[in-house]
């Protein structure tokens, strides 16, 4: 199932197209395992080919894009919304329930007709990867599996509420997105201060940042700006036409660091919501 997504994603990925669900977003879910993933990936079909493609992230929350030939598809439209909204059809529960999705197409239009609301903005970035990425100014190092522990450590130490273990980091490294994907770490004076993970939806594509984090301890001091700066320049090497990023637009810090590393603030974003 992931890898019949990952290569319908990677295919529907273009800088001309709005912030939509990537290959990297179902990479990094794969921490959970390969039967976890599995069983959060759902996929629609028409015509003999992918035509969507979800990824459950929590109880409540459906990640959703839709093949780009096929955003103003009524049909199409009108099945995907009947499935999300109807609860026995096991792609969402009952009760308030959110939908991430592209912004311009039928099926949003569709939601919004059946009394979805818009939820809280997120901020999209990009950064065109068209020119040398300067250089970060710390020291950074790509991770493997002998550092594990210590690329886990520092996204816990830059999340309250993370739960990532190097369990998680080996199993995410396990799946087949991260074939295209490197972990990064930053240091200061032999500290570990800021981690990132990106990901390569393939040469000349837009590739992803998720997740980034400075540890708690060494906050104020640019190595949020650095450690991005590096993973541009990571994804660059990989042939990717351009870096993204998302983060809710209540995060000023992160939407001020991702600006200082050179990313353009896109138009906002808004999840769908059913109470």
């Amino acid at each position: 199932m992931l890898d019949e997504a990952v290569q319908a994603l990677r295919g529907w990925q273009r800088d001309d197209l709005p912030f939509q669900l990537h290959p990297g977003d179902l990479g990094w879910y794969r921490r959970f395992g390969a039967e976890a993933t599995d069983e959060a990936i759902r996929i629609w079909r028409g015509d003999g080919r992918i035509v969507a493609v979800g990824l459950l992230d929590g109880a409540d929350l459906l990640r959703f894009t839709i093949a780009p030939d096929a955003r103003a598809d009524e049909e199409l439209a009108r099945r995907l919304a009947e499935d999300i909204c109807t609860p026995e059809r096991g792609v969402l529960p009952a009760g308030t329930v959110y939908v991430e999705s592209p912004r311009g197409t039928r099926f949003q239009e569709l939601m919004f007709e059946r009394g979805w609301q818009s939820d809280e903005p997120w901020t999209p970035l990009r950064r065109d990867l068209g020119a040398p990425v300067p250089d970060p100014g710390v020291r950074v190092e790509a991770i493997g599996h002998d550092q594990a522990d210590l690329h886990a450590s520092v996204i816990r130490a830059s999340f309250e509420k993370s739960t990532f273990t190097e369990e998680r980091w080996r199993a995410m490294a396990a799946g087949s997105p991260y074939a295209d994907a490197r972990s990064l770490v930053a240091f200061d004076r032999g500290d570990a201060v800021a981690a990132v993970t990106v990901w390569s939806a393939g040469p000349g594509r837009p590739g992803l940042i998720e997740p980034m984090g400075v540890h708690h301890d060494h906050r104020g001091k640019g190595f949020g700006r650095a450690i991005t700066v590096a993973a541009a320049s990571a994804l660059r090497e990989l042939g990717s036409s351009s870096a993204l990023v998302c983060t809710p637009s209540s995060n000023a810090g992160a939407v001020a660091t991702y600006r200082a590393a050179g990313f353009d603030q896109l138009p906002e974003v808004h999840d769908q919501r059913r109470d």
